[in-house]
């Protein structure tokens, strides 16, 4: 008789996974720590005999990588691998080929469609709405706080099934569509826009100086207007990109960069108060 997952360990399996996917993720191998944690009820259904759990716990601990809401196919998938290599049907050398072919696909999918794409248009929304004050001041918190989870347990919980029911012979047929590459950069360009448009939305930065001309004979220039007639938004553009430097290329933690913005803002707009020439 053919081994097999009972529902409720795959339950389980996707609950550890959901919630402590990135309770040790690091540099050595990744999320592997948090996948040997999430296949411990399979392993521990599947195999009787001491030496043939450890042997799946050292498979699962080696390095791995994925997009932790879109991906829980991947964990899906692996879990059916595992049944396969219970049932001596497929070698543990095959399920390590397959489990480090998962990261690439998972990964691309997860990060254009979930990170770069849905959680950005889920926070304009919300802060569109928090942005109208009155009665909806505080719905917008709202919906995100309770909108996030309750789409991230759906898509993850549906995405796990998936991958478990149909094997890695979804993810082969999907990439041998041609059609990864196709979504993932359809993905990043719409991420990119979405992104482009918080920035314009909520990244607010003016330098309202106002030049005028010896003798009044022309009318006064107002730099700000003269700035965004050129490139409409470039000072918001230009004050998201160097906190971006900042955070990905220097390395500097959110609680300096904001400390950092708080100093120039007060400096700038004591100088703008003294002279008036600029203020945030």
């Amino acid at each position: 008789m053919s081994k097999k997952v009972s529902k409720s360990t795959l339950r389980k399996s996707w609950k550890t996974w959901f919630f402590w996917h990135g309770c040790s993720q690091q540099g050595e191998n990744l999320l592997g720590n948090a996948m040997a944690h999430t296949m411990s009820p399979v392993i521990e259904e599947l195999y009787t005999t001491k030496e043939d759990k450890v042997e799946a716990y050292k498979r699962s601990l080696t390095l791995f990588n994925t997009e932790q809401q879109l991906g829980a196919i991947a964990p899906g998938i692996l879990i059916g691998v595992e049944e396969s290599v219970a049932n001596k049907e497929i070698t543990p050398d095959v399920a390590e080929s397959i489990k480090v072919a998962l990261i690439g696909p998972t990964s691309a999918i997860g990060d254009s469609l979930w990170v770069a794409t849905i959680i950005p248009l889920l926070l304009t929304i919300t802060m569109t709405i928090t942005n109208t004050g009155n009665v909806f001041l505080y719905l917008g918190p709202l919906l995100y706080a309770v909108g996030y989870p309750v789409l991230t347990s759906i898509m993850s919980w549906r995405l796990w099934n998936v991958g478990y029911s149909t094997g890695i012979g979804f993810m082969k047929k999907f990439m041998k569509s041609g059609k990864l590459e196709l979504i993932t950069k359809t993905m990043t360009i719409l991420g990119l826009i979405v992104v482009g448009a918080l920035i314009a939305s909520f990244v607010s930065l003016s330098i309202p100086l106002v030049i005028t001309p010896p003798g009044g004979e022309t009318a006064a220039v107002n730099v700000d207007d003269m700035i965004n007639a050129i490139f409409p938004k470039l000072l918001p553009l230009l004050l998201t990109i160097g906190v971006y430097r900042l955070y990905a290329k220097k390395k500097k933690s959110p609680l300096f960069i904001m400390g950092f913005i708080l100093v120039i803002a007060i400096l700038l707009t004591i100088i703008g108060k003294l002279s008036g020439i600029y203020t945030f």
